[in-house]
């Protein structure tokens, strides 16, 4: 296989659990999350939004779930998003959100760069709210 400069092109992948930034360029990032443990819905404990920006979602591969949260300091109602393959997800900035995945779900997320802890506080969820996300996901994924 021959090698390609950097200074042309830049191959990235991301393979394991979690969230991984891949590429920042200017002020926008792009990065993959896959399937981890942390995220089953029975483990959603708290939702996040970002104060600066929207953030996009493309599901890959598998299934995910976007849970929305409406309200400004705290999440009043929430809603469920079952994402379908290849369609470009746009969470609004200031909006609560989190998320569920299948073991083989891979997302590609596009955010600005600057996303941060700092500009993205999360929530905790009430007991029933907590039920309420189950309740949507098992709905969903019936």
């Amino acid at each position: 296989m021959t090698v390609i400069s950097e200074s042309l092109i830049e191959i990235r992948e991301h393979n394991e659990p979690d969230y991984m930034p891949l590429i920042d360029y200017q002020n926008w990032r792009v990065a993959l999350i896959n399937y981890t443990a942390d995220y089953l819905p029975e483990k959603i404990t708290r939702m996040q939004k970002h104060t600066e920006t929207d953030e996009v979602f493309v599901l890959l591969a598998g299934r995910c779930i976007l849970f929305l949260g409406e309200g400004n300091e705290n999440v009043k109602k929430i809603h469920a998003a079952d994402m379908e393959l290849y369609k470009l997800y746009n969470v609004k900035k200031g909006v609560w959100h989190s998320h569920t995945f299948s073991e083989d779900a891979r997302v590609l997320i596009v955010e600005n760069r600057d996303t941060v802890y700092e500009n993205s506080p999360f929530v905790d969820l009430s007991e029933s709210q907590r039920k309420e996300v189950m309740r949507l996901a098992k709905e969903l994924w019936k």
